[in-house]
Parts: C-alpha cells; sequence; structure tokens
C-alpha cells in the first residue's frame, strides 16, 4: 500500500502538471480573429437582488454602451427587485426590463432570448463585475462564421478569509479543467456568468427544450447541444484577462455548498461519457486522498509516506492553480492552498453525495431532490 500511494501521488502531480501545460499552451496562442462592428444584447436574470441593485447598475455603466440592449428578466423575485429595478432603468434608454414567462433561471433566460432584437447575446450574473474590455472580447470570436458559442473565464471578487480564497482556489480548478476540455475540442462545462452565443444558434438547436426540468445546467446543456450540432470549430473558449468576469463569493459555507450541489445535480443529464468518465475520475481522486488516512496505521513508514504523498499534492496543486491565477493577475495565499488542499477531498465528497441524496435551498427555493421540474411540467419545488 506504501508504493501505491507514493506512485498514485505522482501521478496526480503529472496529470496536473499535464493539465496546467496544456492551458497555458492553449492561453498562449490564442487564436486571433478580425475586429467588427457586432450588435449584441446583454441579458442578466434577477431573483431576490434587490440589495445588489446600485451596484450592479453602476458596474453596468463602463459597459452598457457596447449593446443594443441590456434586456433585466426578473425570474419570479419575492423582494422589490422588480419595483426598485423598473425605478432605477426609467430613463437610461439601453435597458429593458421583463418578467420571466416561466419559473428558474433557464425560463428567464429563454424569455430573454425571445426579446433579444440581435442575433448575438451575452449572459451574465446580477452578482458580476465586468472590465471594460469584457464586451468586445466575447464579441471579437463571432467575426468567424463558423463560431455560434464564446466561453469566457470566471472568477471570485478578492476578499480576506479562508472561505474566499478557497473559492478563489475552487475557481481555479474549474477553469483549469474547462480550458482545457476546450483546447481538446472535448468541452466539458461553461459558465453562464460569462457566455455568448448566436440567437440563431440557440434557436437552431432547441434552446433548453429537453432538460429544462433541472435546476441548473442552461450553460452546460446549450454549450453540449451547439457543440453536438454544429461540430468543433463552434466553440471557442476566451483565456485572455481582459474577458474575464468577476463574481461574488458565497458568504458562508452552507451557501458554498447549495451552490455547488446545485451545479452538480444535473451529473445523470450528461449522456456522454466523457463527462461521467471525468465525474467519475474527481469522485475516485478524492476517495484515493481520503483513503490515505489509513498510512498512519502502517508504523513509521506509513507517516512518512502519508506526509511525503500530501506533500506531493500541495506543490502540484500550488504550482498548476497559481499559474491560473497569475494569468488573471490574481494570486493566493499559501496559507489558503494549503488549507484547500487539505479540505478540498472531504467538500468534493459531500457534493457528490449531496447531488445524488441531499435536498438544498437556493434563492429562497427549498429543492427536494435535483430537478426543479418533473417530467411532465410539474414544479417540485417548495417555494
Amino acid at each position: 500500500m506504501l508504493s501505491f500511494y507514493l506512485i498514485g501521488a505522482f501521478v496526480y502531480c503529472i496529470l496536473l502538471g499535464f493539465l496546467r501545460a496544456k492551458w497555458l499552451s492553449a492561453a498562449s496562442k490564442e487564436r486571433y480573429f478580425e475586429k467588427a462592428k457586432l450588435s449584441a444584447t446583454l441579458l442578466i436574470p434577477v431573483r431576490n437582488e434587490s440589495q445588489n441593485l446600485d451596484s450592479l447598475l453602476s458596474h453596468l455603466e463602463k459597459i452598457e454602451g457596447e449593446f443594443e440592449e441590456v434586456i433585466f428578466i426578473d425570474d419570479q423575485s419575492e423582494d422589490d427587485s422588480f419595483e426598485k429595478l423598473q425605478e432605477l432603468i426609467a430613463k437610461r434608454k439601453p435597458f429593458k426590463l421583463i418578467r420571466s414567462a416561466g419559473s428558474g433561471k433557464k425560463a428567464a433566460l429563454q424569455s430573454g432570448v425571445h426579446a433579444a432584437k440581435t442575433d448575438l447575446i451575452l449572459t451574465s450574473d446580477a452578482d458580476c463585475r465586468w472590465k471594460s474590455s469584457w464586451p468586445q472580447q466575447m464579441k471579437v470570436p463571432f467575426s468567424d462564421s463558423s463560431v455560434q458559442l464564446v466561453a469566457g473565464p470566471v472568477l471570485t471578487e478578492k476578499s480576506d478569509g479562508f472561505l474566499a480564497g478557497f473559492q478563489l482556489l475552487d475557481w481555479a480548478s474549474i477553469l483549469l479543467l474547462t480550458g482545457f476540455s476546450f483546447a481538446q475540442k472535448k468541452p466539458l462545462m461553461c459558465s453562464g456568468a460569462n457566455l455568448a452565443f448566436r440567437k440563431s444558434a440557440f434557436q437552431k438547436v432547441g434552446g433548453y427544450a429537453g432538460n429544462e426540468h433541472w435546476l441548473s445546467g442552461d450553460d452546460e446543456f446549450l454549450l453540449k447541444k451547439i457543440h453536438q450540432f454544429f461540430g468543433k470549430a463552434s466553440t471557442h473558449y476566451q483565456f485572455r484577462p481582459e474577458a474575464l468576469v468577476r463574481t461574488q463569493s458565497e458568504p458562508t459555507w452552507k451557501a458554498l455548498f447549495n451552490q455547488r450541489i446545485r451545479w452538480a445535480g444535473k451529473w445523470r443529464a450528461h449522456p456522454s461519457f466523457s463527462h461521467f468518465g471525468a465525474s467519475l475520475a474527481v469522485i475516485v481522486m478524492q476517495l484515493f486522498w481520503i483513503a490515505s488516512f489509513l498510512l498512519l496505521l502502517e508504523g513509521d513508514w506509513g507517516w512518512i509516506v502519508f506526509f511525503l504523498s500530501w506533500l506531493l499534492k500541495c506543490l502540484g496543486e500550488y504550482y498548476s492553480l497559481e499559474r491560473i491565477l497569475e494569468h488573471y493577475g490574481e494570486k493566493s495565499k499559501k496559507i489558503h492552498l494549503f488549507g484547500t488542499s487539505l479540505f478540498h477531498p472531504l467538500y468534493s465528497l459531500r457534493i457528490g453525495f449531496g447531488a445524488i441524496f441531499g435536498n438544498y435551498s437556493w434563492k429562497g427555493r427549498s429543492i427536494r431532490g435535483n430537478v426543479n421540474f418533473e417530467l411532465n411540467g410539474t414544479d417540485r419545488r417548495g417555494i
């Protein structure tokens, strides 16, 4: 068992080094696109965001000129979000507020796509912040007519404390896997907080039809549909730091688990072997590290191997994730990286079991199971 763990730890480090090298290579060879004047619409779903609206409108000031329209879609808010937003945008020409025709984020986005006047659509969230360069960076790849969808990077905003540092590193690991999968022309995931697509492509693949009963996954399901229908050249990942979107970190561990379980809850909806294989590999890897504590029962050599294995894990994650963060002008604290390396296996398994068995709440909705609608359209949520 001792040699098994040493070999396993080395393989893990080599794997991280391979992913890092491929990611950095793809980022350094970012494809050049001809600049083109493209009209676009920005869609922002809103649910119970009253406290964030003033800040949202303030940050939108530096990018609103890049869009023909900015459409806010109210997803059945239970606070005064709709009324407050209606008042805030009353005299701001590019802004438009509509109510979602259904329930849930997919229904909100579907309503927004239907209302959009332009073929090019960008999506983000109400708790996000953007650089002035963001709209142009996401629009430019569409100068190639074969590109139907563009995904961009997302990181949490800078903040103190281990919880915020943990989330920053967790997002870095998501960026590592996302960028690598796009570089291999087999995209696994993307984020609706930083996404762009053609309305015509959205309509061609039927939008969210077939998976609208899943609470999350508006981004991933659309990505997979477009990639499968239009081919490998239809999806592109924008590595550039100028395309980075910042999102707020979750304020509590409970909120973070609820968010991640919601994301992971759609695992069974993906029919592709690559997605299933990646999910299975993550679970096996976390079990490997948790089981390593049995080495402490193997005497002095067990303690030595345990220490060396976890040292390799920490070093491999440091040199991989830190390089991703550096690409976006970010840096983590070493104590946060060490704590994240230790805690992440338990965190991942908690999310995995929560996605399979757990109930959770999100934005005032209590979810029983992982699906928000039955196949016949009946709402299973306690609202």
